[in-house]
């Protein structure tokens, strides 16, 4: 047994035309009424029979008489005046008809008009009611309260879209700018680190009277680290600003070729890095995604353990090109993943702190960037596993042509 169909919701559009329908269909059946009723009126009130003057029943009674004893003649005479007071008597009645016809239908008209405009006004008002809650909830949006909402209710139809729209933009917004603020004070507060250092560094040296060569050069080395700290730091944050729009170069790449790029010259001590690359075949930005495998591979040699391991891997399957890399560690709580990929986010039990914390917050917006997808797990050994895939460029061939010619022949690499 079926239930029974849903209530057919009309859109603003059907609501609005059936109003004006409606309103034109009333108004015109009460002037079709209202001037039905007045001309019957005017006619009932011009065939009433009235008393004849004198004058004319003396002229009647002479031209009967002189019809009597005239002949023909008189008789023609007497038909033709008859005839032609019948056509005065219609004429006249016919310009009262009309005379009073277009008195009365203007009369009904000014009425009719004026209560369509009234219904109208009132009806509008209700419908459009909605716009109006849209436009003081987009006066009293700001940049600091974005905390309010229209949460319009009724039928589901154009006005409710577009009320539900601008609150998910404002609930955008708000987002937006709540992550803008929390980013500005992370970076003012990771860039004030470095500088606080720099300055302590060089009080307290110039606080002596006589500062030591080796005091001075200790003193060069702290300042040079922290502006490293700070170049890189620097560096990050406009590579992070770059990726919010769509990279403005792009070009056919070879996700493997760039990672050969990123490993050359890599010897980190105490961790073994196996790479296996086959063709992944994308389009993008090659500095960006050089940048995104380099912050990856970092990230797995910083919080990595003595002897531990990495493995890159890159293929590439029907619908995208794939990059993997998976390194040994300590054991990450897995409701914690999805922070790590916030800027300036670091685990508590990730104790190094020479990084940025930019570097896999950089790493998710250059994959968003190239319409790409971010997949990682922690797995229950320690370390973390991070997946990404960005669309295959096919190389000018069709899909399938492209799968039956084969991913090519994958290059294992290792480096200790």
């Amino acid at each position: 047994m079926t239930g029974l169909p849903a209530r057919t919701r009309l859109s603003a559009r059907t609501r609005l035309t059936v109003l004006y329908a409606a309103l034109f269909t009333l108004g015109g059946a009460a002037l079709i009424t209202a001037t039905y009723l007045l001309v019957a009126h005017t006619l009932r009130d011009a065939g009433t029979i009235r008393r004849i003057p004198a004058a004319v029943q003396l002229e009647i009674s002479r031209c009967l008489n002189a019809a009597q004893t005239g002949g023909a003649a008189t008789a023609g005479k007497c038909s033709a005046l008859y005839t032609q007071g019948v056509q005065a008597g219609a004429g006249a009645q016919r310009a009262t008809t009309l005379a009073h016809l277009l008195a009365y239908s203007l009369l009904s008209l000014a009425v009719v008009a004026v209560l369509a405009a009234v219904v109208g006004w009132l009806t509008a008002g209700r419908i459009l009611r909605p716009v109006h809650q849209l436009t003081a909830a987009a006066r009293a949006a700001t940049e600091h309260n974005l905390s309010q909402r229209i949460a319009l209710q009724g039928p589901r139809d154009e006005l409710r879209e577009l009320a539900d729209t601008f609150d998910t933009m404002l609930e955008r917004l708000d987002r937006a700018f709540s992550t803008q603020r929390q980013f500005i004070a992370n970076a003012s507060h990771e860039l004030r680190t470095p500088l606080t250092l720099m300055r302590t560094a060089t009080d307290v040296v110039l606080a002596k009277p006589r500062p030591t060569v080796d005091e001075l050069v200790a003193m060069a080395a702290e300042v040079r680290q922290a502006v490293g700290h700070c170049q890189r730091l620097i560096d990050a944050l406009l590579i992070l600003a770059r990726t919010d729009h769509k990279p403005a170069r792009t070009e056919p790449l070879d996700l493997a070729a760039v990672a050969e790029d990123a490993l050359d010259g890599r010897a980190p001590a105490g961790v073994t890095i196996t790479a296996t690359l086959g063709e992944a075949p994308v389009t993008g930005d090659a500095v960006l995604l050089e940048r995104l495998i380099v912050n990856l591979l970092d990230n797995a040699e910083r919080y990595n353990t003595d002897g531990g391991t990495i493995t890159i891997t890159t293929a590439a399957s029907e619908a995208e090109s794939v990059l993997r890399v998976v390194n040994s560690g300590p054991v990450i709580p897995p409701e914690q993943v999805t922070h790590l990929f916030e800027p300036f986010t670091r685990l508590h039990d990730r104790t190094r702190h020479d990084g940025s914390g930019l570097g896999l917050a950089l790493v998710a917006s250059i994959t968003s960037a190239h319409h790409g997808t971010l997949r990682t797990t922690a797995p229950a050994t320690g370390g973390l596993d991070i997946t990404i895939g960005l669309p295959r460029r096919y190389l000018g061939r069709e899909p399938n042509e492209e799968k039956n010619a084969g991913p090519g022949d994958p290059r294992p690499v290792t480096m200790s």
